[in-house]
């Protein structure tokens, strides 16, 4: 085979040793050294590799790790089945000289040449393998890497420990440049997959740049992989499991001792924990189930929830179907924290409107998802100084979710819930009212836009541009939302300008693309999506649920939006002028006022607080972003 990792030359007292001399693997140099699980490198005092092979599988693996005093087998279970299997080809020999012709299940059963047995090993784990990718990978975007994207742009991709809700996203510890991890040698002819060590150059969400162990600053063979896929294990996984290590064929002959460069290279790294890839697997296991039946918005009418079935469950994101859909093509994408989803009885209990079912009772297999499942809104004190209908104040529109708008408090629901509206785009019936939690990170305070500087949407036909709150709140006979009424918490969440993601586009809210944080206002992220105009930018909450790592959507499965090519932009360009001849009469925003300035344009006798400015610049999670204005 190849230098002291697969040797074959271990002596064994099997009765069957002179059948296999004829394809006998010559033995193997010994300076190559063997990882064992506690990162020690061993060989045998007398110069031998380590290694055997089992004799009923053909499995190759540190001798010390078989079973018995002859090391004959890699486990009980082989053992057993070799002795099995001898008496049932001794009792098939016998009916073959009765006469009776050998049978297929005897033929198997004939003892395989080692050569022979490896290869055969070889094709079943590569079946194996195969299975496993038509399973569980993701569908291939044509001409799209996330690693090449990364490389040739110097782009730095936000870490997972942003995306609480995503696979491992509080449970990704101390994952950093510099770990060392087992994987695959492709550098390699042999038939048999063979390991070797490498270390993250670079982390990118969930995918790592990895460099194998002995190329120093030599990136010619470097490759990209996501932490948390099958290939990748923590030293020593390979003397637990059996698994050999070679050094890639470029650099075989770099070192002479590679025993000291692996000791020397790996004495105090760092390496994945040994539970990483259970804790991988766990937290993807997903609560919800498909045929459990949800309320959750209707996308013709957002004033109204409707009952839906799971219909599957990738990543967490929920392919619901309305129930009834007969031909199952009305359906909805969302994930299962999200604020849009709740348990069967939610709107009676908090009085949303709901649209009844034409069904009269719960078809046969689905069930009521138990409301544990679903995301817990914080509790909130109504007793006292509360929102009030005809309350105005500033909301991203979920209509176009690029525009934060002047809106109004239309209907006071139970548990702090709110009807909202915005201001000149109403429809009569109020069928795109929309519900907003009062502690959500979508709703603002008058003065916020302002006083942040980011362009405030105005009621669509209002003549006296620009636009200016004090103003319109006397034409309007109406008061502002109290700000101390507003969520105030802005979490430590890690995100930066310029980082790259997987994002969801809610106004297509199948699609997950490329996409850049491109500003930070306190916990409020704009999220623009690679390669399309800014008009399709998003206001999205930095704990949004429909943002995630990169790699995410390779890990789960879920199909990757590349970022619009050339053609698309062009289309784009067109149609954006449109849009912006269109809304050339909104206000554009003027210079930025103080916050005492805002007090005292806004009515006369109320006090406000206000949002302290946060520019361009990036808030990482200071205490709170209210500063009281004293009387």
């Amino acid at each position: 085979m190849f230098d002291g990792y697969d040797s074959c030359s271990e002596d064994t007292s099997s009765s069957s040793s002179s059948d296999e001399s004829e394809e006998e693997v010559a033995p193997l140099p010994s300076s190559l050294p063997i990882i064992k699980n506690n990162g020690q490198v061993y060989t045998y005092p007398d110069g031998k590799s380590g290694m055997a092979t089992c004799e009923m599988c053909g499995m190759v693996g540190v001798r010390d790790a078989f079973y018995s005093k002859t090391k004959r087998f890699c486990s009980v279970s082989c053992s057993r089945s070799y002795s099995s299997n001898s008496k049932k080809a001794s009792i098939l020999a016998r009916l073959q000289v009765t006469g009776k012709p050998p049978t297929k299940k005897a033929k198997v059963l004939q003892k395989q040449p080692l050569v022979a047995k490896l290869a055969a090993y070889a094709q079943y784990q590569a079946t194996l393998q195969n299975q496993a990718k038509t399973k569980t990978a993701a569908v291939p975007v044509e001409g799209f890497s996330w690693g090449n994207y990364i490389n040739s742009n110097s782009f730095t991709a936000a870490p997972v420990t942003c995306f609480k809700h995503a696979p491992m996203g509080t449970c990704w510890g101390d994952i950093s440049e510099g770990v060392r991890v087992e994987v695959p040698n492709t550098d390699c002819s042999l038939p048999t997959k063979v390991f070797w060590i490498a270390g993250i150059v670079k982390l990118a969400g969930y995918n790592a740049l990895l460099r194998y162990e002995g190329f120093e600053n030599d990136s010619s063979l470097d490759f990209w992989c996501n932490v948390c896929g099958s290939d990748i294990h923590p030293v020593g996984w390979c003397a637990a499991s059996g698994k050999p290590l070679v050094p890639p064929r470029t650099i075989q002959h770099k070192y002479t001792n590679w025993k000291a460069f692996l000791v020397k290279r790996l004495t105090g790294a760092k390496t994945l924990p040994p539970d990483f890839s259970q804790k991988v697997s766990e937290s993807m296991q997903y609560p919800f189930k498909p045929s459990m039946r949800v309320e959750v918005v209707d996308k013709t009418h957002l004033c109204r929830t409707r009952v839906a079935i799971v219909d599957s469950v990738i990543g967490g994101r929920l392919r619901l179907v309305y129930e009834e859909s007969e031909d199952k093509t009305d359906d909805f994408w969302c994930h299962m924290y999200s604020p849009l989803i709740h348990h069967i009885g939610w709107s009676r209990s908090i009085g949303h409107r709901f649209k009844r079912s034409d069904i009269t009772k719960k078809q046969d297999g689905h069930f009521d998802a138990p409301p544990h499942l679903f995301a817990k809104v914080k509790e909130v004190d109504t007793s006292g100084e509360w929102f009030k209908e005809g309350m105005k104040l500033e909301a991203i529109d979920p209509l176009n979710l690029s525009a934060i708008c002047v809106a109004t408090i239309r209907k006071v629901l139970a548990d702090g819930y709110l009807m909202i509206g915005i201001d000149g785009s109403e429809a009569a019936d109020g069928s795109d009212w929309f519900c907003y939690h009062a502690t959500s990170p979508s709703i603002f305070p008058v003065g916020f836009c302002e006083i942040n500087t980011i362009e405030l949407t105005p009621p669509r036909g209002y003549a006296k541009l620009p636009f200016k709150w004090f103003d319109y709140l006397r034409e309007m006979d109406s008061i502002a939302a109290p700000v101390k009424l507003f969520n105030k918490e802005v979490p430590n969440h890690g995100f930066h300008v310029g980082m790259k993601l997987e994002a969801v586009d809610l106004m297509e809210p199948r699609l997950v693309c490329v996409a850049t944080v491109t500003r930070i206002i306190h916990r409020l992220l704009r999220i623009h999506f690679d390669g399309w105009e800014d008009e399709y930018d998003q206001w999205v909450d930095c704990e949004s649920p429909d943002l995630y790592p990169v790699g995410w959507c390779q890990l789960t499965g879920y199909q990757l939006q590349p970022p619009a090519p050339q053609t698309s932009r062009d289309s784009q360009s067109s149609s954006s002028k449109q849009k912006k001849k269109a809304k050339s009469q909104q206000y554009k925003g003027h210079k930025k006022m103080t916050s005492l300035q805002l007090k005292e344009e806004l009515l006369d006798g109320e006090e406000y607080s206000f949002l302290q400015g946060a520019s361009d610049q990036e808030s990482n999670g200071s205490a709170s972003y209210y500063i009281k204005q004293e009387p």
